[in-house]
């Protein structure tokens, strides 16, 4: 906190104070936090980093809250793994995955919502809430639960089962929206106008966006501070792809790696794809869609931040690729049989979207790859359907050769 600045518009420069806004009263573009980028280079190094706790607050010098009230439930430091066996069916000798799914609410939205349920105490709201297409509900009903919140949480009545009972584990009221995903977030931010909650998402987006940087942190440190050659990254808003990158500048911005040359590329289902269809026709502007994709995390029709994953996809000479519904699910499960790692829809999306970039010869054998998985497939069982195929066998060994010879 000691190195933040003010708000600033991303659009026109506007400066405002550290308050609960979000939008410009000039030109209605987002907020985002700037910071004293001099002042954080003089206060971090790789040692200091190195020695702080095995979680996101390792980087709490890039963060706009205070590291000693933070709302920390154990999140980040997830692994950084060497997919050796997915990289040989696909050829790549150094693909990594970073495994967001561990987290302790199984997706990448504690590292975000710890950092919004901190500043939300500092602010003194009595209420944390969100609008969710299901991962960000659970973070918010576990990180409000910790920080002795009252809680409510707005979703799409037609969410997978596993996301809805993860999030109403921990006590929130629980507000079923009939409508897609973009219709309760207007409401939402109906809400938020009229009752002083700190949703998390809309009057809190400054804050809320900041906590996905350290994605970008902790893969820089992992792999030796070194920035990837190339990142793979689920879109849903497009606010995660320009957070990673976003991490990646500040690191090199702060000395602590090369000024980084990641080549940013952007995942999304083909059933709601306006940030990849946008990149395809070479546009600045993100038509809105209607989402028809069983990738729900990923259901976002009319992204916040889709103008802004544009630019990043343009400036750093990334791809906006999308996968097609049918090849999801098979992302999944290829990314469980080589890899041991099980994950939701959007990871399968990703998966999806890698094979088709290495098809595509975006991607070179020897590069340095980081696919981004940030869900758990647990929470997403309603999407598989059927494929359990079992030999049945009686408690004998003649029954069971017997059933296997026949399998």
């Amino acid at each position: 906190m000691a190195h933040v600045i003010n708000l600033q518009c991303r659009e026109c420069k506007s400066e405002y104070p550290i308050e609960p806004l979000n939008a410009c009263e000039i030109c209605f573009g987002p907020l985002e936090v700037a910071y004293n980028y001099d002042s954080i280079a003089k206060a971090v190094s790789r040692e200091s980093i190195e020695s702080g706790p095995q979680t996101m607050w390792r980087y709490h010098d890039f963060l706009p809250v205070e590291k000693e009230a933070a709302i920390d439930i154990s999140t980040g430091f997830t692994p950084l793994i060497h997919a050796k066996n997915l990289g040989q069916q696909l050829g790549l000798d150094y693909l990594y995955i970073k495994n967001d799914s561990v987290n302790p609410t199984f997706s990448f939205k504690d590292r975000p919502v710890s950092v919004t349920a901190t500043k939300a105490l500092e602010f003194e709201f009595d209420v944390l809430a969100c609008v969710s297409t299901g991962n960000l509900m659970g973070s918010v009903a576990a990180h409000g639960a910790k920080a002795g919140m009252e809680t409510m949480v707005f979703y799409p009545s037609n969410l997978e089962t596993g996301k809805i009972m993860g999030a109403a584990v921990y006590g929130p009221t629980m507000v079923a929206v009939d409508g897609t995903y973009d219709q309760a977030n207007r409401f939402c931010s109906e809400l938020a106008d009229t009752y002083r909650w700190a949703f998390v998402n809309i009057n809190m987006r400054p804050y809320y966006a900041e906590g996905s940087k350290t994605l970008g942190y902790e893969v820089a440190e992992q792999l030796g501070w070194n920035a990837p050659d190339h990142c793979i990254v689920p879109g849903a808003s497009g606010e995660l792809h320009t957070k990673i990158w976003k991490g990646l500048e500040e690191f090199g911005d702060a000395g602590l790696i090369k000024q980084p040359s990641t080549r940013m590329h952007l995942a999304q289902a083909s059933g709601c794809s306006p940030i990849v269809h946008a990149f395809e026709m070479e546009s600045n502007h993100v038509n809105p869609v209607r989402p028809n994709t069983i990738a729900k995390s990923l259901a976002i029709g009319n992204p916040a931040a889709g103008p802004y994953s544009l630019e990043v996809l343009n400036n750093t000479g990334g791809t906006g690729i999308s996968a097609p519904e049918n090849t999801i699910i098979d992302g999944i499960k290829l990314l469980a049989e080589t890899e041991g790692i099980f994950t939701e829809t959007a990871g399968g999306v990703v998966i999806s979207s890698l094979q088709r970039l290495v098809e595509q010869k975006k991607i070179k054998k020897n590069e340095v790859t980081v696919a981004f998985i940030t869900g758990n497939g647990l929470k997403t069982l309603d999407a598989m359907g059927d494929f359990n195929k079992a030999v049945n066998t009686t408690p004998d060994m003649e029954s069971f050769e017997a059933a296997i010879r026949s399998n």
